[in-house]
C-alpha cells in the first residue's frame, strides 16, 4: 500500500510540473526570414508539419526523410531569396 501510495504521489508531482499550456506557433504568421533564422530543431518541426499539410489524404503514414530534407533545402533557397514572402506562401509554390 505505502509503495502504490508512493507511485502516485510521484506522479502526481511529475504531472503538476508541467506547463499549463502548450506553446503554440501561427505558421501563417511567420515568414520566410524567420524560418531560416530559427534553430534547427524548430525547422525540423517544421518541416515535419508541413510535410503531414501538403500530403494526399490517402497517403500511406510514411516520412521519407530524404525528400523532408530535400523539400527543405528548396524551401530554404526560396525563402533566402524572398525573406518578406509568408513561409505559407513559400510551401504553396515549392511543396505543392
Amino acid at each position: 500500500m505505502k509503495k502504490t501510495l508512493s507511485v502516485v504521489l510521484l506522479a502526481i508531482t511529475c504531472l503538476s510540473s508541467l506547463p499549463v499550456k502548450a506553446q503554440q506557433l501561427d505558421l501563417s504568421t511567420v515568414t520566410c526570414k524567420d524560418f531560416v533564422t530559427s534553430d534547427k530543431d524548430t525547422i525540423g518541426l517544421i518541416m515535419m508539419w508541413l510535410v503531414g499539410f501538403y500530403a494526399a489524404q490517402d497517403a500511406k503514414p510514411i516520412v521519407d526523410f530524404d525528400k523532408m530534407k530535400e523539400n527543405g533545402g528548396k524551401l530554404g533557397e526560396y525563402c533566402g531569396k524572398n525573406p518578406s514572402h509568408s513561409l505559407i506562401t513559400a510551401a504553396d509554390d515549392v511543396l505543392k
